[in-house]
């Protein structure tokens, strides 16, 4: 029987900043998770940090064993007032933490967040070779809702981005 860890997941604190830009950072070098190719500095994602505000697009950190395992944040989608209810949601889970349930507890998080948020769409915006999002986020019943073919290009790839959607309360 598998043993079941303890977890919180808390509103991120700018003391956690180091931590999320380590875990978004340790992403880079399998080019699946993002278009980022070279990483991030912790000065370069405060405005990003910043823009997340708890009561509107929060950004969320995973504690588990005593440190982030995990985190996701919303962002605003489109910036026009008639998709306030929609917003982008991204999910980075610590090397570590890595195939153990993280990921899942974000997303269903997030869900079950959403309502008190007055989001009512979420979207993901994946890579279509990196399946274990695009996975994760289907079991969630996220569904495809658009394919960009050819808009990235990674160590001289041609790479294409998933546009997976849920709506809420349907």
């Amino acid at each position: 029987m598998s043993e079941t860890v303890a977890y919180e997941i808390k509103i991120a604190r700018q003391e956690d900043l180091a931590a999320i830009v380590d875990i978004y950072n340790s992403s880079i070098p399998g080019r699946l998770a993002t278009a980022d190719t070279e990483p991030v500095t912790v000065e370069s994602r405060q405005a990003w940090f910043d823009e997340h505000q708890p009561e509107r697009r929060p950004l969320w950190a995973l504690w588990q064993s005593g440190r982030i395992a995990g985190w996701a944040s919303l962002q605003t989608f489109y910036g026009r007032p008639a998709y306030n209810g929609t917003v982008e949601l991204s999910v980075y889970v610590h090397e570590d933490f890595k195939g153990k349930g993280i990921g899942s507890k974000l997303v269903s998080y997030a869900i079950q967040q959403a309502p008190a948020l007055h989001i009512h769409t979420l979207l993901g915006f994946v890579f279509a070779h990196n399946d274990p999002s695009l996975n994760l986020l289907r079991k969630f019943g996220f569904e495809d809702w658009g394919h960009l073919p050819r808009v990235a290009i990674l160590d001289g790839e041609d790479r294409h981005l998933a546009i997976l959607g849920k709506r809420l309360g349907e």
